[in-house]
């Protein structure tokens, strides 16, 4: 019975040394490689950029006074929808003492020089009745009255204007009402009923009454980045979303791109602008800030590879494409190829793979 443990335990001993030596010869070959193998296919690619700005009004235009004096009535408020030539604001003129003595003195000087050319007038007519002047001197008389009973109605108008700002003649459209110069909609009135106004002029900008914009002519205001205003130009589409309207999407055309960068944070920027078709069914409002999305480069039915199956070396690029499916080790070719544009993820190949290709992909590890 001690013989039969004795040799059990040297078969235990020799199975379990033969064990560990197949499983270190095992451990001692190479693995297999194993790689997943991308079909080469047909596609299109795009390179794009997303940059942010805001949507805003192509013609907005600031309405100004043309005299001086203070609000005495607002008739329109921000939102409203004006015509050119609707009247916004009502001005009160203020006159200047010194100009209303003037205006008044020229007034009754007119009124003095209007009673010396009538009583002339009707003493001629006199002489003239009784044949003692000629005619000639008859139709000066007559022109010295007329002409004095005009300077009377325009130093009375003139009068009127200083202290009203507007004449009976010119009534309709005297300075003191603010009238709309464009259709559109009112963006804002930054002035209050009281509020003292000035006119524009050679030293001053004037006093704001109003800011109306077209609403129904939008443009896309941004910045690109140096790196890439060279791949675009004018003409381009774009892809604008907006944020503040659940993520609203519609299109716009690159119709300006700024000759003259500027400099944001260590950046150099170009301005462009593009101009944004919305749907009817879409409210805008100015201001509202947006993303556009720009397509730099494009590729229409290209032969598309992930780049994760390029190889570089040196200047030049390759891959690695499968002889068969089935066989192990799996054996490939070497090839090169020459890439078109990448998006980082997908890249374009021009020469040396065709459709339907397998190529070589990443390493498959076996986790076990």
């Amino acid at each position: 019975m001690k013989k039969f443990f004795k040799y059990f335990l040297l078969v235990i001993l020799a199975l379990c040394i033969l064990g560990t030596f197949v499983w270190l010869w095992k451990k001692s070959r190479p693995a297999v490689e194993k790689y997943e193998l991308v079909a080469v296919e047909i596609g299109d690619l795009e390179n794009t950029t997303v940059t942010t700005g805001k949507i805003s009004p192509r013609d907005e235009v600031e309405i100004k006074p043309q005299i001086n004096g203070i609000i005495a009535e607002l008739r329109k408020e921000a939102g409203d929808i004006v015509r050119a030539g609707d009247i916004i604001a009502t001005i009160k003129v203020i006159p200047e003492m010194a100009q209303l003595n003037s205006a008044e003195s020229r007034v009754k000087v007119a009124q003095i020089e209007l009673e010396r050319m009538e009583a002339e007038y009707y003493r001629r007519k006199e002489l003239y009745d009784k044949g003692l002047i000629a005619g000639e001197e008859m139709e000066k008389a007559t022109a010295d009255w007329m002409k004095a009973i005009e300077e009377l109605e325009n130093s009375k108008d003139n009068l009127d204007i200083v202290k009203e700002g507007a004449s009976r003649k010119t009534s309709s459209e005297s300075n003191t009402l603010i009238r709309s110069t464009i259709d559109g909609m009112i963006l804002d009135v930054p002035v209050k009923v009281g509020n003292s106004v000035i006119q524009a002029n050679t030293f001053n900008e004037g006093t704001t009454i109003a800011t109306v914009a077209n609403m129904g002519d939008m443009i896309f205001i941004g910045d690109i980045d140096e790196t890439e205003v060279g791949k675009i130009e004018v003409g381009t589409p774009i892809k604008v979303t907006i944020g503040a309207l659940n993520e609203v999407k519609f299109d716009a055309l690159l119709e300006y791109i700024s000759p003259l960068s500027k400099e944001e944070n260590g950046a150099i920027l170009f301005e462009f602008k593009a101009a944004a078709h919305i749907p009817d069914s879409v409210t805008v409002r100015a201001g509202y800030s947006a993303n556009a999305e720009i397509v730099l480069e494009a590729a229409r039915g290209a032969v598309l590879v992930p780049e994760s199956t390029i190889s570089f070396e040196n200047d030049s690029t390759f891959v690695y494409i499968a002889k068969d499916t089935v066989s192990m080790p799996q054996i490939f070719d070497r090839r090169a190829v020459t890439l078109g544009i990448t998006n980082g993820i997908k890249a374009v190949v021009t020469d040396g793979v065709r459709e339907g290709d397998m190529l070589r992909g990443n390493l498959i590890v076996d986790r076990k």
